[in-house]
C-alpha cells in the first residue's frame, strides 16, 4: 500500500539532489537512498525519472502559484497587481532557494522548454495570471506594445539573475531592494 509520506520523502529527496547536482547527477537509486526507501519502491510512486521530474515541477508550481494568489490584489490597478507578483515571487524564492534552483534547471531543460512552447502556442491550457495581466495591459495601452513573451522576459528575466545572485551571496535582497527592483521591472514594461 502506498503512503503519501514515502511519496513526499521521495519528492523531497529528488528536490534536494536535483537542485544540488542537476537532473543527470541525481540517479533514481540515489534519490531512493536519500529518501530512505528501497530502490524499487520509488517506481511504485513514479513510473520513471521523467514522471518524477514533471510531477515535482507540478507540485512546486502549485505551491508558488498558491503563495502568489493568497493576497493577490485582483481589484487593484495593473501596476499594483504586477508589483505584488514581482515582490512575492522574489520573497518566495529567497525563502525557498531549493525551489528556485529546481525551477531554474527545469525551465532551462528540454522539460521546461517543451512546456513553455506549449503554453505560448496555447496548447498547455492556461497562460496564467502574468500573461493575463500582459494581455490586459497591452489592450488598455498601459504596457509597451510588445509580444507577451518579450514583456515576460523584460519583467521576470532580471528576477532570475537577482535571485541566483542573492542565493550565491553576491547581493542581499532586503525589503527595500525588493521594492526598488519591482519598480524597475515595472519601468521596463510600462508605456
Amino acid at each position: 500500500m502506498k503512503t503519501s509520506d514515502k511519496r513526499s520523502d521521495i519528492l523531497r529527496a529528488a528536490l534536494q539532489l536535483i537542485a544540488e547536482r542537476g537532473f543527470h547527477g541525481a540517479p533514481m537509486a540515489e534519490i531512493a537512498e536519500k529518501a530512505g526507501v528501497a530502490a524499487g519502491t520509488i517506481y511504485r510512486y513514479f513510473e520513471n525519472k521523467d514522471v518524477l521530474i514533471n510531477e515535482l515541477h507540478g507540485e512546486l508550481e502549485e505551491k508558488i502559484n498558491g503563495t502568489l494568489m493568497k493576497g493577490y490584489p485582483r481589484e487593484r490597478s495593473l501596476r499594483e497587481r504586477f508589483l505584488y507578483l514581482i515582490r512575492e515571487l522574489l520573497r518566495y524564492f529567497i525563502r525557498n532557494p531549493l525551489h528556485f534552483r529546481y525551477m531554474e534547471q527545469y525551465y532551462n531543460s528540454p522539460y521546461g522548454i517543451s512546456m513553455q512552447r506549449e503554453r505560448l502556442l496555447g496548447k498547455h491550457g492556461k497562460h496564467g495570471i502574468v500573461m493575463e495581466l500582459f494581455q490586459y495591459g497591452i489592450s488598455q495601452q498601459l504596457l509597451k506594445n510588445l509580444p507577451e513573451i518579450v514583456l515576460f522576459s523584460l519583467a521576470f528575466g532580471p528576477l532570475v539573475h537577482l535571485t541566483r545572485d542573492h542565493i550565491l551571496g553576491f547581493v542581499a535582497l532586503d525589503e527595500k531592494l525588493i521594492e526598488r527592483t519591482a519598480e524597475a521591472c515595472w519601468d521596463a514594461i510600462k508605456r
